[in-house]
């Protein structure tokens, strides 16, 4: 009976994962409409949907690279979220839901050991079609068949196991799912692999500290910053481009001073007045957008005089844009947007007291229906709203707004507080955050963590998210809710 059973459940599935084996090529092929669906490059305009997605597309990267190493038997659920642009129901059993962009969140748990089983629940999970899936060459098996044995394991009854002593598959199954990942043993399994990628890291460190002087002293600029998570070797190759530049066209960067400089997917100003170098324009791209800067810092003055107009017209509300929480948006596409909502407020005249919502900040969203009030204590408003509906909300919500922003200031002088106690106490050479993660949340974070002893993280970087990963440059990525 054992002999029978070790037949069925040792040679036999070895035997079907062999003939249902993908390769890395084929995964990759068969994952095309996935990667189409959530690739970070598709999302420039959402920061917080880009930022999950690149967060996400690196841990299953890691996930599929395991599984491609020879000898591979470790098991380990990786739980992942992605935002996927298309909006087909979802038939999944996954969770889902919607942001306030309108894309599709689905998270999921893999935990599957070979490819192909990996590539159907991915494109299952996110409800995109697997019939492509069928055109691959499985070692001349069909996906149908391999399916259909995947779907029919041997079950035997749990007396079987309790006289043989053998495990229960199910049942590992079922714990493994259950084990959530705590801080000190992430920690343990982590620290070695962070420590020599810090390591190596150091030098270009030092070279990306000196670019990033030596270049803001010589332009006179306020800051130099990147919207995305590159590392840091892709980093000083920005800089050094950035530099070429200054040395043969010094006479286009005379209308930098005091500007903020911030390498992204597209050239131009932004919204919030920063010049935009997109990283994958050429020289002559960028000299045309400091060429233009007189012309943007015109427009850039036509913009606020549209603010101060329409705070007006709204009682005094000071109308703001918050690069962490909104699109990026070029100062075109803002002046659009605040050009199109004051005509709209002018044609409705709404009766708002001169100076009585003093002191309030509203954001304005073209991609919205409804006005909201969030946490940190603005209004959200959508530049189709409604004017009655408009004026009834920001009445109705005035008094909690400022509650709220009274509490944002008190927020933001706790985590800056704790930050610094946190950093001093584990010797972190840095500690930061996502900017998807709130001060609520960090405080929360830092508060729980000045409770334990961990002195693996001294001369570490830190980084509070939303996950556990290691960057590639050795930061420390855990997230803000972690698990003692």
């Amino acid at each position: 009976l054992i002999f029978y059973r070790l037949c069925l459940e040792k040679i036999l599935p070895q035997c079907i994962l062999q003939s249902r084996s993908l390769s890395g090529a084929d995964a990759i092929n068969a994952l095309r409409p996935f990667y189409f669906a959530v690739h970070p490059d598709f999302f420039g305009q959402h920061p917080k949907e880009r930022e999950v997605n690149e967060n996400s597309l690196k841990r299953l990267n890691g996930y599929l690279e395991n599984l491609q190493k020879p000898g591979f038997r470790s098991f380990k659920p990786t739980h992942l979220t992605f935002y996927v642009r298309e909006s087909e129901p979802n038939t999944s059993n996954v969770q889902e839901s919607f942001s306030a962009s309108g894309f599709r969140a689905v998270s999921f748990t893999l935990h599957t050991r070979d490819l192909l089983s990996t590539v159907l629940d991915i494109l299952n999970s996110c409800s995109l079609s697997t019939e492509h899936v069928q055109s691959l060459n499985v070692n001349s098996q069909s996906r149908k068949e391999a399916k259909t044995v995947l779907n029919r394991p041997i079950k035997w009854d749990k007396t079987y196991y309790s006289f043989t002593g053998f495990k229960d598959p199910e049942e590992e199954l079922e714990q493994a799912q259950r084990v959530e990942t705590t801080l000190i043993s992430w920690l343990d399994d982590n620290e070695e692999s962070a420590v020599k990628k810090l390591k190596k890291s150091l030098p270009l460190r030092k070279e990306l500290e000196r670019l990033k002087f030596e270049l803001s002293h010589q332009l006179q600029l306020s800051d130099i910053r990147w919207q995305r998570s590159w590392g840091i070797a892709h980093r000083c190759s920005q800089l050094h481009s950035l530099g070429r530049l200054v040395q043969q066209r010094p006479e286009v960067l005379k209308n930098v001073k005091g500007r903020t400089l911030i390498f992204t997917d597209r050239s131009g100003m932004s919204a919030a007045g920063h010049i935009m170098l997109g990283t994958m324009d050429v020289h002559h791209h960028w000299t045309k957008i400091f060429e233009r800067l007189p012309n943007y810092y015109k427009l850039q003055k036509r913009m606020l005089f549209l603010e101060d107009r329409i705070s007006q017209l709204l009682g005094g509300i000071q109308v703001i844009y918050i690069e962490e929480l909104q699109p990026m948006l070029t100062l075109e596409e803002y002046y659009d947007t605040l050009d199109s909502f004051y005509n709209k407020l002018l044609d409705s005249r709404l009766p708002f007291h001169p100076r009585s919502l003093r002191g309030l900040q509203m954001i304005l969203e073209s991609g919205r229906y409804a006005p909201s009030l969030h946490e940190l204590g603005h209004f959200t408003i959508p530049t189709a709203c409604d004017p009655a509906t408009l004026q009834w909300f920001i009445i109705a919500k005035a008094q909690e707004a400022r509650r709220n922003l009274k509490r944002k200031e008190e927020l933001m002088i706790t985590e800056k507080e704790l930050i610094s106690t946190s950093t001093e106490k584990f010797s972190l050479d840095r500690l930061y955050k996502e900017p998807s993660v709130s001060s609520a949340q960090m405080i929360d974070c830092c508060k729980r963590l000045l409770e334990e002893s961990l002195p693996y993280l001294q001369g570490m970087h830190l980084c509070i998210s939303h996950f556990y990963s290691v960057l590639q440059d050795g930061d420390l990525c855990i997230p803000w809710n972690w698990r003692s």
